[in-house]
């Protein structure tokens, strides 16, 4: 068989076997190759060896490889003398009561691996308070910087807002009461124990938790998490630890000030629309809840916090490897975040209700 000319994939113009093309060959006959014309090859030359080695096994006629450039005959040895079946298809849908059962496992399989990675970030961090530790202060320094100070602006724009819409609302019922001095009280209670701690784990699950999934899962892609593994370099400090420890830190403080911002917009809407004086809004703000209320927020700050950077890393450990995987793990970690922030707050309201906070 004469091979001449160039067979390169971007040409497009790779000729193709025919099915029968080595029929007319007697059983046990020897095929080789002339490539004197040849010129230049990539794997589409490689690609029609293999249609030509495979027609040869059907037909029982034997390739000789020698005349074959070396690369193309090593690689065109390491190809199997037929593909592969694709799996038979069965055709059965897992039951109602498995599908549940598989999802069960799977859940709890994620809980332990998000525990087991809390715990790695845990011996982490203190191998670093001892000066053991592998984790970067530079990458902890920037993921402070980009969780605290630049999130400050959309947590006071939300939490104002929040605490004006609650002050709007109380105020139209109160009023009718004669009560409208205890707008401050409404307001001071709902940030400080519940408002600010959910709204502001949602905007950070949103704005931060998205961005640690898509900067990890385009690491993988990157093959950057796998040079990491070859160095011996752990991910759970080099990535993880920073990630979880600046959201851990930052987020009680952005909580005190998403209470002080949402305070502040129902200070405005009360004056605006009550005949509330400026003293007497702070007094029924600061008799309304005791130091009690701050530290059950702060506890719910610091768990939604790591509780959004385990399950942010996880998710951009777990992704693909392609682009399009780096939206989804993106989409996904926003997603798990806002969920778990506001199913662990409703476990928060039932130990609140238990301890009689």
């Amino acid at each position: 068989m004469a091979l001449t000319g160039r067979w390169m994939t971007r040409d497009a113009a790779l000729p193709v076997l025919p099915d029968d093309a080595l029929d007319a060959l007697p059983k046990g006959d020897t095929l080789g190759f002339d490539i004197a014309g040849l010129e230049s090859w990539d794997s589409g030359f490689v690609a029609f060896l293999w249609d030509v080695k495979r027609a040869g096994q059907k037909t029982g006629v034997t390739l000789r490889t020698e005349t074959l450039p070396p690369a193309a005959a090593r690689l065109l040895g390491l190809l199997p003398d037929q593909a592969a079946e694709p799996p038979a298809q069965t055709g059965r849908k897992p039951g109602f009561v498995e599908q549940i059962g598989d999802r069960t496992f799977a859940a709890l399989t994620e809980t332990g691996i998000i525990a087991e990675l809390g715990a790695q970030a845990v011996k982490g961090g203190l191998q670093a308070v001892a000066g053991r530790g592998r984790m970067r202060m530079a990458d902890l320094l920037a993921n402070l910087t980009d969780a605290g100070p630049r999130a400050l602006l959309i947590v006071g724009v939300v939490n104002f807002l929040l605490g004006a819409i609650l002050a709007f609302v109380g105020a139209v019922q109160l009023e009718k009461f004669a009560a409208g001095i205890y707008v401050a009280s409404l307001v001071g209670i709902a940030m400080v124990r519940e408002m600010a701690a959910v709204m502001t784990a949602i905007i950070m699950a949103g704005r931060t938790g998205g961005a640690y999934a898509a900067r990890i899962s385009t690491m993988l892609g990157n093959e950057e998490i796998d040079a990491l593994e070859v160095f011996s370099i752990p991910v759970s400090s080099y990535l993880v630890l920073p990630a979880v420890l600046s959201l851990t830190i930052t987020m009680p403080f952005l909580y005190l000030y998403g209470c002080l911002i949402g305070m502040l917009g129902g200070f405005v809407v009360a004056i605006a629309m009550l005949d509330v004086t400026g003293a007497g809004y702070f007094h029924y703000t600061v008799t309304a809840f005791g130091i009690g209320q701050f530290l059950f927020g702060l506890s719910k700050s610091i768990v939604f916090g790591a509780f959004i950077g385990l399950t942010s890393c996880r998710i951009g450990l777990k992704a693909g490897r392609s682009a399009a995987d780096v939206g989804v793990a993106a989409t996904r970690a926003v997603v798990v975040g806002i969920v778990g922030v506001i199913a662990l707050d409703a476990l928060f309201a039932v130990i609140a209700d238990v301890l009689n906070i």
